[in-house]
């Protein structure tokens, strides 16, 4: 199935790029969600008509996701949770997690836009990326701790 991009997609392309994908991912992600267009000749000229609109959207959705991230650049997130002495947790910290510290921390980011490697088993410093927009990203460092007096 080829589509066009209506914004731009990490390892796809930019907007306005045609683009081959399979067909589930079409029909059941980019097409509902507002990210593509099938690419028909109707639908091209159409995206060509609104392009200088879609491109302003996005400018000036990059541009918010931009101030948040310089707000975002400064913290660092210290999570206390149970462990044993040898710094393995009882349980995990997911993404679920961070994104309820952010939340505490005044920032409300969906899970979806929060990539870990995978859960957290260990205490110690670990570093979570947060995609505020396709193309802005923040590092975050996160300190798993034992007890509140060692996250000072």
């Amino acid at each position: 199935m080829n589509v066009i991009l209506l914004e731009r997609i990490a390892r796809l392309g930019g907007i306005g790029d045609v683009v081959k994908v399979k067909n589930g991912y079409g029909r059941n992600f980019l097409i509902p969600n507002k990210k593509a267009l099938r690419a028909s000749e109707q639908n091209i000229k159409l995206f060509e008509e609104r392009r200088h609109i879609i491109e302003q959207q996005n400018a000036e959705s990059k541009a918010a996701a931009e101030a948040i991230a310089s707000k975002m650049s400064g913290i660092k997130m210290n999570i206390v949770r149970q462990a044993s002495q040898e710094g393995k947790l009882y349980g995990s910290v997911s993404v679920r997690d961070i994104a309820e510290a952010l939340k505490e921390a005044g920032y409300d980011v969906p899970k979806s836009q929060i990539i870990m490697s995978g859960a957290i088993k260990t205490t110690g410093e670990y570093t979570v990326r947060v995609t505020l927009h396709a193309e802005v990203v923040v590092t975050i460092p996160v300190n798993i701790v034992r007890l509140e007096i060692e996250a000072a």
